[in-house]
């Protein structure tokens, strides 16, 4: 895994397989963002048999199978989605095409488990809706800031176990290095990623609504701005936003690609989480100065002050909780409601958002 690439942001852990061998079998189909990778280690990691994996693209193919030796290449598509063996689909589409991919798949009888961000418009996510409702099938979005984070998943417990009280406002900073000349076309061309709060403001957003325990929010403003690419004239390298919850907690983010050189890693990815009774905060993927490990976690609760290094102790229980749900029909590791409504509002806050470019570098 690369540290200063979060294109390739891929963790690995050690395997706790919830099923036996071919229990439940995956496919990975598309292969546009390099997160295909860290969405196919968590399930194998899980128990998951990786069967197949398709790409137009024959390099990204190979790579794929020096990553994952004994997977099959599929011919086309379809014959991943007409195998019967195969449950669900693991794929990291270019976003504006990861809407239309879930219908198909879906279609076909198998549940969809696409890279964030899930949608580029409103539309996709009204269509995934009623595919969802009529077929039964899931719509499960790899939202890896937290769920393949093990200083997130630390904090979920922390919060849950009531160690800083009812949660009143989460702040999240996600910096992200661009490394232009190794970002395919795509990646500048907005109606293809959906703009950055659409993209990598989705993670912070579905966060909130983890971490605040919010069904629903309302986006109060949003901005977004290119302050230093012109040469990329549809890329936004800057947004933010500020929403408040259905239960009254509140949250500012932001999102942005200025992550400086002398870093060592691809984003110093902080959260802060305000409860009633104390706070948390989340050093993700570095603690600058003092050790360039991942997962730093502090907090004060009514006890005093801690400090924990949380990197190779808790895993990633997202990946065995969704296979089960899979095969059992449940919605533990995440409901289709929390996926869609942290998809909704990241579209939502892109559509409202300000845009701050000065006229001079529009």
């Amino acid at each position: 895994m690369s540290r200063k690439d979060g294109m390739m942001y891929a963790p690995v852990h050690e395997a706790k397989p919830v099923v036996g061998p071919g229990e439940f079998v995956i496919a990975a189909l598309a292969l546009d963002h390099g997160h295909i990778y860290g969405m196919c280690n968590g399930l194998v990691e899980a128990g998951a048999q990786l069967k197949w994996v398709y790409d137009p693209d024959p390099e990204k193919v190979k790579v794929f199978l020096n990553t994952y030796p004994g997977v099959r290449a599929a011919r086309s598509a379809e014959e991943i989605l007409e195998d019967p063996e195969v449950r669900l689909v693991a794929a990291a589409a270019i976003p504006s095409e990861r809407g239309p991919l879930g219908l198909r798949v879906m279609a076909h009888g198998k549940d969809y488990f696409t890279d964030k961000t899930p949608f580029t418009s409103l539309d996709q996510l009204a269509a995934a809706r009623i595919q969802a409702e009529q077929t039964k099938q899931k719509y499960m979005t790899y939202f890896s800031e937290r769920l393949h984070v093990e200083s997130a998943v630390y904090a979920g417990q922390l919060v849950q176990k009531g160690a800083i009280g009812r949660v009143l406002q989460v702040i999240g900073m996600g910096p992200h290095r661009l490394n232009a000349p190794s970002r395919p076309d795509w990646f500048f061309q907005r109606d293809k990623y959906g703009g950055i709060l659409c993209d990598i403001g989705s993670h912070q957003i579905e966060q909130f609504l983890f971490y605040a325990g919010c069904r629903d929010a309302k986006i109060l403003h949003s901005k977004v701005a290119n302050y230093n690419n012109t040469a990329y004239p549809e890329l936004e390298d800057f947004g933010d936003a500020t929403l408040v919850g259905d239960n009254g907690a509140t949250q500012y983010f932001r999102v942005d690609w200025f992550t400086p050189e002398g870093l060592g890693t691809w984003g110093d990815g902080r959260t802060i989480i305000m409860g009633t009774e104390g706070y948390i905060e989340l050093r993700k993927y570095s603690d600058i100065g003092r050790s360039s490990t991942p997962d730093h976690v502090y907090y004060v609760d009514r006890e005093g002050e801690h400090y924990e290094h949380v990197a190779g102790r808790i895993g990633f229980p997202f990946f065995g909780e969704l296979i089960m749900d899979c095969l059992q029909r449940t919605e533990n590791a995440m409901t289709q409601e929390h996926a869609f409504k942290a998809a909704e509002l990241c579209l939502e806050a892109q559509r409202q958002a300000l845009n701050l470019t000065p006229d001079t570098l529009k």
